[in-house]
């Protein structure tokens, strides 16, 4: 099971590291808006490979079964290898690439806010909300703990609709009849 898990996971969590580097890289281009449908379509895209890592378990391992908590164990081993991956990616941007993050975001809730006829006063409510955050983010523990919920949720959907729809419950095996 090791081999299999670990595999799709660095598979999974390869592919959304991937993206999330390329997001960062042109993300000037891409904008906040596009960049977080892209990067949360990426790791729905990343999470496919808890069905294929399930599915070959129950095929090579399992000899064409697998229960549902068996399909559930692999799915979630390797969801949390692919975020453990997302997270650290993350926490290697964050700290050594972008570091007017926060500014830059705060900047455009800004520009959405005024373009939408926000008032000043809730301009100023979401200003502070991102001046908490950036706060909080200096903690690289509680930036790795909020970078891990972002993707886990998906994960976790995507493991148990891929432990429902792969699992295969042991056929008993049925005794030939003697001819008398």
């Amino acid at each position: 099971m090791r081999k299999i898990v670990v595999t799709f996971g660095l598979i999974s969590g390869a592919i959304s590291s991937v993206i999330m580097i390329a997001l960062v890289t042109f993300g000037d281009r891409i904008g906040f808006d596009r960049g977080a449908v892209i990067g949360n379509t990426s790791v729905v895209l990343s999470f496919l490979m808890v069905f294929f890592g399930i599915r070959t378990y129950r095929d090579n391992i399992g000899n064409g079964q697998i229960t549902f908590l068996k399909a559930f164990a692999v799915g979630l081993s390797i969801t949390l290898i692919s975020c453990i991956f997302y997270v650290v990616t993350w926490e290697v941007i964050y700290y050594n690439f972008i570091p007017g993050f926060w500014d830059a975001y705060g900047a455009h809730l800004v520009e959405k806010l005024t373009a939408s006829g926000a008032s000043s006063a809730a301009i100023q409510a979401k200003l502070e909300q991102v001046r908490k955050y950036k706060e909080l983010y200096k903690n690289p523990l509680f930036n790795a703990a909020l970078t891990f919920i972002d993707p886990f949720p998906i994960g976790l959907v995507i493991t148990l609709i891929s432990a429902l729809v792969l699992r295969r419950k042991p056929q008993p095996e049925q005794s030939p009849l003697r001819a008398s």
